[in-house]
């Protein structure tokens, strides 16, 4: 009887410890789950739901954004109906959720959007959710110094190719989608950083990450965002985004240190080379060149440029500007006349403008150039300047 007893409370101890486990970690996973893949069962209630739902890097609501954000842009609409209502408990408003879907048109296409929309009104009409209207707050205000970086290399990087994605670019998307208050800028940054994530497209990541961080977002957060889609876009798409991140932060950390540095004199004539004869015609001398540091994308050198001497034809992603020492030089756009410029002139070329420089041909010529670079490039080389085109007289043109 005594081991009769025994057994009976070391089961109801048991019981009772399971119930409370069960009640700690309540299970998410389909009982269809764990009959078909007992293992997907542990793995989602135990690690994703049980553990790596509760870490406090970020909130229940961020990692409600991150996940139909996830989702909405992998086209996954079948399983958005949950985490719309688990979104809506963490404290994600009905308003925010249809904004989630509208900017992600845009960054994963309408037609993941509008299924997402059919999805959703499920939700809303099994909630009794009341149909959501435009916020009447104020529209957010952008850095205009950012906006107008973004811009020009908008302008430089898509203008000449497609027009119309460069217009819509800086119109509607930046000029009208981000400026609406249904969501905060850290928001719209959470989801585009979430979609981009997801859907593998690490070349964009690192303008959104620094977007992001610029508006709010921690260095931790960002981290937790792409672990986060890990889970619900796969461990490769999240893989492929951390180089792009751990890029971006040490670049931001290293351009902090250096604020209140020292300053940085690069001495005339310092570190002479030659003109490269790919890029140069005659005799050319390139010196006292300099690069911005950190986050700075400014860069350049005097060049000296013996009578006769030029470069070949390039363009500049975010233009070029020239400042004339001594001498006289010939510059020209593609299409237009050269134009002649002296000591104390400034040249200003646009973005993407074909175009050469030089001394003229009786006269040597000095100017200092500067340039910003995209990417790492400030500067597309192209053909030589024909002997023709060189030799025609400015004055008689």
């Amino acid at each position: 009887m005594k081991n009769l007893a025994a057994s009976i409370a070391i089961s109801a101890f048991a019981a009772t410890g399971a119930e409370a486990e069960a009640e700690k970690n309540p299970r998410v996973a389909p009982p269809a789950v764990y009959d078909i893949a007992p293992g997907l069962g542990h793995f989602t209630d135990d690690v994703l739901f049980g553990e790596f739902w509760k870490r406090k890097d970020l909130t229940p609501r961020d990692r409600s954004l991150v996940t139909i954000s996830a989702l909405i842009s992998t086209g996954k609409g079948h399983v958005l109906a949950n985490h719309v209502k688990r979104a809506l408990e963490n404290g994600v408003e009905p308003v925010e959720v249809g904004e989630v879907v509208t900017h992600l048109a845009f960054y994963s296409g309408w037609p993941n959007a509008m299924s997402a929309v059919t999805e959703v009104k499920k939700v809303f009409d099994e909630l009794k959710i009341a149909p959501v209207t435009d916020s009447s707050d104020e529209r957010i205000r952008l850095d205009p110094a950012t906006e107008a970086a973004r811009v020009a290399s908008v302008e430089a990087s898509v203008a000449s190719t497609a027009p119309a994605l460069a217009e819509l670019t800086n119109r509607a998307l930046f000029g009208d989608l981000w400026l609406r208050p249904d969501l905060s800028a850290r928001d719209r940054s959470l989801v585009t950083m979430s979609a981009l994530v997801a859907m593998g497209q690490p070349d964009q990541f690192a303008f959104h990450a620094n977007r992001a961080l610029d508006s709010g977002l921690t260095s931790e957060e960002a981290a937790e965002v792409v672990t986060h889609v890990g889970f619900y876009a796969g461990w490769p798409r999240a893989m492929s985004a951390v180089p792009v991140l751990k890029n971006v932060l040490e670049t931001r950390r290293a351009s902090a240190g250096q604020a209140g540095g020292d300053l940085k004199i690069v001495r005339r004539g310092s570190d002479p080379v030659a003109g490269p004869a790919a890029r140069f015609t005659g005799s050319v001398q390139v010196s006292a060149a300099y690069k911005g540091d950190g986050g700075a994308r400014i860069g350049g050198a005097t060049v000296s440029f013996e009578a006769g001497a030029h470069t070949a034809w390039h363009t500049h992603p975010l233009g070029q500007t020239l400042f004339v020492v001594s001498g006289r030089g010939y510059v020209q756009k593609e299409g237009g006349p050269i134009e002649v410029i002296e000591p104390g002139d400034v040249v200003w070329i646009p973005p993407m403008v074909k175009h050469w420089h030089g001394a003229s041909p009786d006269e040597p010529m000095v100017h200092f150039a500067v340039s910003e670079a995209v990417d790492g490039n400030s500067v597309n080389w192209m053909e030589k300047v024909s002997v023709e085109d060189y030799r025609k007289d400015p004055d008689t043109e």
